[in-house]
């Protein structure tokens, strides 16, 4: 049974968007190499402790960090040992800059930190060690890139549960990774791996997909190796021919088996059996159990019985008699038989029947089913779709939205965002497809399971089931998995559920007055065009995005920049708006052009598309400040027939967007058939520090849900409060509009700036939908701001839901990672962000 400690609704939610049990490095024994230390500081003193015998010989060992999305960074962040030898200490400290790191806890589960590993010169992984996170839970899976180790890729580090603040180290000692005063070449005492007690699954070649602007959390699921049964406190001897043991006293009613370790005989119908996919087993059910009369919160009648021996001897519906050991893996109570185990029943039993109901929530109730075959009913919505392509999974709640990040809703830290963090954390399910593959690698030439261009998977979308299914756990995440492999041709299994198509064929508000857009990193400049860069490659090894080596951030060549081009065209012409802030555009000055050299293409193409000139492109200033000139920026362009502009562009220069994006401001004034209508307003458009890092006071993730650099947030708020102030004064205007990606959901900190200082969100006050999907949970990090004045006029406030709400697959980077290709030239995930679109009458 699972595990009913409380989880956090981070970790949760991590775990969520995940589907394959991958790679778990096991520690080693003592005495034996490999990391005793790890020491972060902004890059300054870092370094990785190995521990060897004194006189070991390290040449050819490599040693490295991997950033929290799973690949080497630079060429500095891995080194070849040559010349080194430990000394007497028993240790060597090897100073390597190490990235990214956060917080300890449940809240990142490892997904968000770097991690470090050593390698033997014979290609094999001796550490691989994920800061922070749960200790001994999975941490960072490995990728691939120019500079990752291959031997690495596709495994999964170990979180070490551990942090340190600056001028401190992480140290393995009794076992236990804790901080400390960094201790370089010399271990203390006590130093020393844990015991590898935990069952290890061999290594595969996994890659890790291309990163979002959000760090992106990666999965696990069922059990796929023979397990290794925790110990009981003295032998058990197996249990004699004829004494059967029910399933449900097997299950029994806590969090573990009461007989984990003991070799039991039990009997049950087979519900659900996977011969191919990885899973390996099969379920079986007490007969007669079932239907709507079982008790939830008493003992499950199901089980799972992991046997490759025997999986391909029974079918659904099969009578059988098992023996073998009882034992949980990751949670879930199953029992290993091996050949000879399992014998065929030609005596009549009542059949199994579904539980018909709605699955519950909490751990104790959904324990109570675990193993069993169940028809869910009621209300049923996706809430995530994050791993669908690459592992045929999809989240679900009950009910008829999605979830909510808390703090889109309430004040980070109070009673009603930490309640509803928890109820969304014991609301989530998974819907699995039966098997362990994924389908961006090794099962590259298998369809995804769910997915396809015809029937999208969109976050809030209705969902029926069609079929049962069997409620199973794994790895932190309740699941519920068909009756065989939805990749088994011959297992004659049909995809238990139907997903509702909601999407949107137009925008309402098309024509409205004023848009914001964040394009995913438009960069005209394409990596061909530079030197250096490196590649995500789709599955025939064609690169498609840039990956690392060189400023650009968007597409690989001409031929990947058009197929992202068409669908932002398509996005942006029909929304037809007259004003359009745009965010993640190539700032061309990095790239020794002209700065609006990619606004201008921009302009070009829409306008060809169009066949008239029907955008313009708001000009840089002459003076552009250093500070917030990052390669990526922002811009306005707009429709010279429904609005001008008036003056020149100005730039913030301030401090506080050292680590972010300078904000620009226009005044525009608005026409009609040609005519100026009298309405004009100053327009700031944003992109403020992400959540992802963050340096100094105040900007480490506190744990409350806003993230990283939330103090360098607010400071940028209120700077652009004040930048507003003097751009309306300065154009003798009374409404001023800020818009953007804030990367702050509605209620936090830097969100509060804004309304203390009269801004209204236009989004909030007309209900509009979020404009973001992160962890399973719908919130809005773009808004558009209207000041008093600007506020009295709003009319109308609409996100068109083209892009967060749907799979990745349909990007333009992704569509060629599996055989099924989900490239379309439609606005449909034309980025991760959804525009909002505003309408006003400021007359």
């Amino acid at each position: 049974m699972s595990h009913t400690q409380t989880r956090s609704l981070f970790a949760v939610l991590a775990l969520l968007i995940a589907s394959v049990a991958l790679p778990v490095l096991p520690a080693l024994a003592a005495n034996k190499i490999y990391i005793s230390e790890i020491a972060y500081a902004d890059n300054t003193g870092d370094f990785i402790e190995i521990a060897a015998p004194a006189g070991t010989k390290l040449d050819g060992w490599k040693v490295g960090t991997v950033t929290r999305g799973g690949t080497v960074q630079d060429a500095t962040n891995v080194r070849t040992l040559a010349n080194t030898v430990v000394g007497d200490s028993g240790a060597v400290a090897i100073e390597i800059p190490i990235t990214n790191t956060v917080k300890s806890g449940a809240q990142t589960d490892g997904a968000y930190g770097a991690s470090a590993f050593l390698i033997s010169p014979e290609g094999k992984i001796a550490s691989f060690d994920t800061i922070g996170g749960n200790a001994g839970k999975p941490g960072v899976e490995a990728g691939s890139s120019a500079h990752t180790p291959e031997v690495l890729s596709g495994n999964r580090a170990t979180s070490t549960g551990a942090t340190a603040g600056k001028g401190k180290s992480i140290a393995l000692i009794n076992g236990t990774w804790v901080a400390g005063a960094p201790t370089p070449g010399t271990l203390p005492e006590g130093a020393g791996d844990p015991n590898p007690s935990e069952p290890t699954p061999e290594p595969t070649d996994e890659p890790t997909a291309e990163p979002t602007s959000e760090p992106t959390p990666e999965p696990t699921t069922e059990p796929t190796e023979e397990p290794t049964p925790e110990p009981t406190d003295k032998p058990t001897d197996p249990a004699e021919p004829g004494d059967v043991t029910p399933i449900r006293d097997i299950q029994g009613t806590s969090d573990k088996s009461p007989m984990v370790g003991k070799t039991v005989t039990t009997r049950g119908i087979v519900t659900a059996a996977y011969p191919t996919g990885g899973l390996n087993g099969y379920y079986i059910q007490t007969p007669g159990t079932g239907d709507a009369e079982h008790d939830l919160g008493g003992p499950s009648d199901g089980i799972f019985v992991y046997s490759s021996d025997t999986v391909k001897d029974v079918k659904r519906g099969d009578f059988v008699q098992v023996n073998g050991q009882v034992s949980e893996f990751y949670g879930l109570t199953q029992i290993s038989v091996k050949a000879g185990g399992m014998k065929q029943l030609k005596e009549a039993a009542p059949e199994v029947k579904p539980y018909e109901g709605e699955i519950p929530t909490g751990d104790e109730n959904r324990e109570s089913l675990e193993g069993m075959l169940v028809q869910p009913t009621g209300d049923i919505t996706v809430t995530d779709n994050y791993s669908t392509n690459k592992f045929g999974e999809v989240a679900l709640v009950n009910g008829k939205e999605a979830l909510y990040q808390p703090t889109d809703k309430f004040r980070p830290g109070s009673k009603e965002a930490t309640d509803l963090a928890k109820r969304n954390s014991e609301r989530t399910y998974l819907l699995d497809d039966g098997s362990t593959l994924n389908f961006l690698t090794k099962a590259q030439g298998t369809p995804v399971s769910y997915l396809d261009n015809e029937q999208p998977v969109r976050v809030g979308a209705e969902v029926t089931f069609t079929s049962a299914a069997v409620f199973s756990y794994g790895h932190e995440a309740w699941r519920l998995q068909p009756v065989g492999a939805l990749t088994d041709a011959e297992a004659g299994v049909d995809e238990p559920a139907k997903f509702g198509n909601d999407r949107p064929a137009s925008p309402e508000l098309s024509g409205g007055k004023l848009a914001s857009f964040n394009v995913l990193n438009f960069f005209p400049t394409t990596g061909d065009q530079l030197k250096g860069c490196s590649y995500y490659k789709d599955r025939e090894g064609n690169p498609v995005t840039v990956n690392g080596g060189c400023d650009a951030r968007g597409a690989a060549n001409l031929e990947s920049l058009s197929r992202q081009q068409i669908k932002i065209l398509n996005a942006i012409n029909q929304m037809d708006v007259a004003v359009l802030s745009l965010e993640e555009l190539e700032n061309s000055e990095k790239f020794g052009k002209n700065r609006d050299f990619a606004i201008s293409y921009l302009v070009r193409q829409l306008n060809k598309q169009a066949g008239y000139g029907k955008w313009a492109a708001v000009t840089s200033p002459k003076s552009v400040p250093a500070t917030g000139d990052d390669v990526i920026r922002t811009g306005f362009i707009y429709q010279p027939a429904h609005a001008d502009t008036e003056g020149t562009s100005e730039i913030l220069d301030n401090p506080a967007f050292s680590n972010a994006r300078a904000p620009l401001a226009q005044e525009f004034v608005l026409k009609k058939d040609g005519k100026t209508t009298g309405e004009s307003f100053v327009a700031v458009v944003n992109h403020f520090k992400s959540k992802g890092s963050g340096k100094g006071p105040g900007n480490e993730d506190s744990g409350d849900g806003q993230g990283n650099s939330n103090a360098d947030r607010v400071k940028q708020a209120k700077a652009v409060v004040t930048f507003a102030d003097a751009m309306k004064k300065k154009a003798q205007t009374d409404n001023v509009f800020l818009l953007g990606d804030f990367n702050s959901y509605t209620q936090e900190d830097p969100m509060q700036e804004f309304y203390k200082a009269g801004y209204v969100d236009a989004g909030e006050k007309f209900e509009a939908e979020p404009t973001y999907v992160f962890g399973g949970q719908l919130g809005s990090l773009d808004h558009v701001l209207a000041n008093d004045a600007a506020a009295k006029g709003l009319k109308g406030a609409y996100t068109w839901t083209i892009n967060s709400r749907e799979s990745v697959a349909l990007e333009y980077s992704r569509y060629n990672y599996n055989v099924t290709n989900f490239y379309d030239p439609s606005p449909f995930r034309s980025s991760d962000h959804d525009p909002t679109i505003v309408d006003f009458d400021l007359k």
